[in-house]
């Protein structure tokens, strides 16, 4: 057997990061990036897949160099800076992924809200018996379903990848020709690009699966093979996302106007679901808000087991630190689904800003972490020294300190 050919082990990664990638990202990212038109996302659309591959591969690289074989992110970030760092990037990795985790339980509860309410009819809601329910059993099949919920997950990414062509195509009648005739200031243009990376970044990374596929690669192909199938995999997960992802975006521009966008951003609800409330379309109306669950849910469960395997690497260091034993895994685990479950809970009935807490926090954090992080060790570890290049390290590296620098933009203007 040729270990080089893409084979269905590769396949099954392959899809798992897709799903991983795709959630309130892109549910939200035609919603910024569709403020000023159809040319600024055309040039994301250019940026997008180096952005991605580029990224993932350096990252996959960072976690393979470790001495220690099996080493998660956090692990060889202390293996290569020190305890300190490795304290630091723990926290930033949890942080970010706990963000993304209330960030899906409200972007979940708006949409299950909205469809109640419009395509149901149903007067009459109350907001903390849907996040009560949504939440619950999320975190409920987290606890005792969580093998059964990897296998759910990595099935379901196969129709949510047909419902999402199905929409994007969908809409193509729908288009407005009208808007390549409508050019944004240079001002608009650069402002528009800026403001959208963090969601553009957000929309592609499946960071918190990275250092599972990359251990996942070592064992199974060894250190003859393991970069040449981390590159085979994440470049072709990253062109199957530049399609569907960039696709759907474009198709959601051409088909709304500006002041749409708008609309939906007040309501703080997916585009989907509000496709489906301004289209009469009994179809639309039904698989809109399908695919918004879909989307949420598959993405939920990998961002929560990053922002798991976060705070186990902050409690697991703290007991050390005091030479204390460590907690028994069971009911570390069950106690960090208690805390992620009030959490969710109290946000998703607060209902804070899903862009904003992308454009404050996801996305500026996973800019230092996958962007800025590698390209830092590469260049300051020995054993990392073999991966320089010169000109896509500039990239990606000018990409994270953009993303990074719209917190500041976001301020001043």
């Amino acid at each position: 057997m040729d270990d080089k050919k893409f084979n269905k082990y590769d396949l099954r990664w392959m899809m798992s990061l897709f799903g991983t990638a795709v959630g309130a990202g892109i549910l939200f990212l035609p919603i910024k990036a569709g403020a000023f038109g159809i040319y600024p996302v055309l040039v994301m659309t250019l940026l997008a897949f180096p952005m991605a591959f580029l990224s993932h591969r350096n990252l996959a690289r960072f976690c393979n160099a470790s001495k220690k074989p099996q080493s998660d992110i956090s692990e060889v970030s202390e293996e290569f800076f020190g305890a300190k760092a490795g304290i630091i990037i723990t926290f930033l990795y949890f942080f970010v992924f706990f963000q993304a985790c209330i960030m899906y339980g409200v972007g979940i509860t708006n949409a299950l809200i909205s469809f109640m309410q419009n395509q149901l009819e149903i007067a009459q809601i109350s907001r903390f018996t849907v996040c009560f329910i949504i939440i619950s059993a999320m975190i409920f099949v987290m606890i005792f379903k969580e093998d059964l919920v990897i296998k759910v997950c990595e099935w379901l990414t196969y129709p949510l990848c047909a419902l999402l062509l199905i929409f994007s195509l969908y809409l193509v009648p729908h288009w407005q020709i009208s808007a390549f005739f409508n050019f944004p200031t240079p001002k608009d243009f650069f402002l528009s690009i800026l403001f959208s990376l963090p969601v553009l970044a957000f929309s592609f990374e499946h960071t918190p699966a990275v250092s599972t596929f990359a251990q996942s690669m070592q064992r199974r192909y060894g250190n003859t093979l393991k970069d040449f199938k981390c590159n085979q995999i994440l470049f072709k997960n990253a062109t199957i996302l530049l399609f569907f992802i960039m696709f759907f975006v474009i198709s959601c521009v051409l088909s709304l106007n500006p002041d749409e966008f708008s609309e939906a951003a007040k309501q703080n609800i997916p585009i989907v679901s509000y496709f489906a409330n301004k289209f009469d379309d009994v179809i639309i109306s039904y698989f809109a808000p399908l695919i918004a669950i879909l989307a949420i849910a598959t993405s939920f469960f990998g961002h929560y087991f990053g922002a798991r395997e976060g705070l186990n690497g902050i409690v697991n260091k703290t007991y050390l630190k005091f030479q204390a034993p460590l907690p028994k895994e069971k009911p570390l685990n069950i106690a960090i689904a208690a805390f992620f479950y009030i959490t969710m809970l109290i946000f998703s009935y607060l209902n804070p800003s899903i862009l904003g807490i992308i454009d404050m926090f996801v996305g500026p954090i996973i800019a230092a972490i996958l962007f800025l992080l590698p390209v830092y060790g590469i260049y300051k570890v020995p054993t990392l020294k073999k991966y320089r290049k010169i000109s896509a390290d500039i990239f990606i590296a000018v990409f994270g300190i953009f993303t990074i620098a719209t917190v500041v933009f976001e301020i001043l203007f």
